[in-house]
């Protein structure tokens, strides 16, 4: 996206104000119920270091941010075996919502019309009281 001639490039906020006008943002317990019944994909986008820190969510695909693309795209070569097709419902969750929410606009491009992403990201779910459990267990 470059702005026109005679327009300013958009900031960071408004970029982001502009991608998620087209889908609806979950908060935790949603992701969290949708989850556990199998309704919706977790997939944790953090870096090492983050999910090392604070923990990982139970049952949530750890992609990071730089293989998104190429391992949810369901007509890629190196797809997860979950990435099943275009309808899947994917909640994307990275540390505090912002990177993720980029990160679903660039799904939407691949055709995963159903992918979101969680209010908050990860600090969020871990303020709600949901399921974390340490990194390397």
């Amino acid at each position: 996206m470059s702005a026109a001639p005679n327009q300013h490039p958009a900031g960071i906020d408004e970029l982001l104000e502009r991608v998620r006008t087209g889908y609806r943002r979950v908060e935790a317990r949603e992701a969290y119920d949708t989850a556990r019944t199998g309704e919706a994909l977790l997939v944790d986008i953090r870096y090492a270091a983050l999910r090392e820190r604070d923990g990982l969510i139970p049952g949530a695909v750890v992609v990071e941010r730089n293989e998104l693309e190429w391992r949810l795209d369901p007509q890629g070569s190196h797809r997860l075996p979950e990435a099943t097709g275009h309808d899947l419902r994917i909640v994307l969750i990275c540390n505090e919502g912002y990177a993720s929410s980029l990160a679903a606009a660039s799904l939407h491009q691949l055709g995963l019309h159903r992918t979101t992403d969680l209010v908050g990201g990860f600090q969020s779910w871990r303020s709600a009281g949901l399921p974390v459990t340490p990194a390397g267990v």
